[in-house]
């Protein structure tokens, strides 16, 4: 209301200078009653659009220009404005329009169509509301940062209507964290909040989003030592995993002595939270214990591992043990054979002739110990 009353207090002056009106002569105010003034609906456009200025003629008309908060832009087909955005559309008896391209901030605000008629002069007027979409113009950039400590992200955005800030944690997935504010406060931070955050600005016209990546350095932790056991002669291989961020440098020893990568045949092989410590043919000496520390800037932790022999059977073993369980085995079979025949011949209601003896019952058990005695020879 402000500006409407001081566009009534200016728009006079304006006419006579731009009609050349002499000053003797009076000039009607905006509040004449003669005059007639209109005020159109405020015209919302976006950033970056074009707008179109237009207002009607009728009667007779002398003089006709439009003009913007502080300057003439168009005065008849005369353009006073040096701005290349602005042009003439249209300049006829019904109409006087202007076209505004690539409408910017600087644009917004109140338009007046000065019209003098050989009656009275008259005024349309309307306000532009300039749209902007959101633009972030200060975020936090990526962040390395120690376990314990606490964090501030920052999204500060501009934009018209007024943005609305949101912050979510995008990985890992379904963690929950967010905020609906400019700054997202994470105090004593821990290795699970590091990931990758994003912010989004958002208001009627659209919506800006950015990423960033939070890293949370912490001391290493080393997973339990498993102990192996290896023949003499083979190949081993003990294996130390250690989570940590920055990774962790790993050193192995035997006892108190640190092991050196290729010494005495060991091998040292390190791949990011993983180190391997290989003995291609081991000795009576690599049997033992063996300590994996992991070690980076923020702490170390370690492990223990015991490296202990394994005795396999040899072929004469293995010959004895298998011979003695045959044994066993026919033995057993021999026995109850030979007490289910007896039961058979001499069992009730048994009928023996004269020619049967006692050689008979021991038939079957004769095959029978020749069917052992040729799968023992077999060994």
């Amino acid at each position: 209301m402000e500006v409407y009353g001081c566009w009534k207090r200016l728009l006079p002056l304006c006419l006579r200078l731009l009609f050349l009106v002499p000053a003797g002569l009076p000039v009607r105010s905006q509040g004449d009653s003669q005059s007639d003034n209109k005020v159109m609906d405020n015209i919302t456009v976006r950033q970056g659009e074009t707008v179109f200025l237009s207002c009607s003629q009728g009667d007779v008309v002398t003089h006709t220009a439009w003009l913007n908060r502080s300057s003439i832009l168009y005065a008849g087909e005369d353009k006073w404005s040096v701005d290349p955005r602005v042009s003439l559309v249209t300049l006829n008896r019904d109409e006087f329009t202007i076209k505004i391209e690539n409408v910017d901030m600087s644009d917004e605000g109140l338009y007046v169509c000065a019209v003098q008629t050989s009656s009275k002069p008259r005024t349309t007027s309307v306000h532009i509301i300039v749209q902007v979409p959101p633009k972030i113009v200060n975020f936090s950039k990526d962040l390395v940062v120690n376990e314990g400590a606490n964090v501030t992200l920052m999204c500060l955005a501009s934009g018209k209507p007024e943005p609305a800030i949101s912050w979510k944690m995008l990985s890992p997935s379904g963690d929950g964290l967010g905020s609906d504010d400019e700054y997202l406060e994470i105090p004593s931070i821990t290795r699970q909040r590091a990931g990758e955050y994003e912010c989004s600005a958002v208001n009627d016209i659209a919506t800006e989003t950015k990423t960033m990546q939070l890293v949370v350095n912490y001391p290493p932790t080393v997973f339990e030592g498993r102990d192996v056991g290896v023949t003499l002669g083979q190949r081993g291989v003990l294996q130390c995993e250690a989570d940590a961020v920055p990774e962790a440098d790993f050193e192995w020893y035997r006892d108190d002595r640190r092991i050196s990568n290729g010494f005495d045949g060991i091998e040292i092989e390190d791949s990011g939270a993983l180190s391997k410590l290989t003995f291609f043919n081991v000795s009576e000496t690599d049997y033992g214990n063996y300590t994996c520390v992991a070690i980076n800037k923020l702490g170390s932790a370690n492990t223990s591992f015991v490296l202990y022999e394994v005795i396999e059977p040899t072929s004469s073993t293995l010959l004895q043990v298998d011979t003695a369980s045959l044994l066993e085995v026919t033995s057993s079979v021999l026995e109850q054979t030979a007490t289910e025949y007896n039961q058979f011949w001499e069992g009730p209601g048994a009928v023996q002739d004269g020619n049967s003896g006692t050689s008979g019952t021991y038939t079957p058990i004769c095959l029978l110990l020749i069917l052992a005695l040729q799968l023992l020879l077999k060994f």
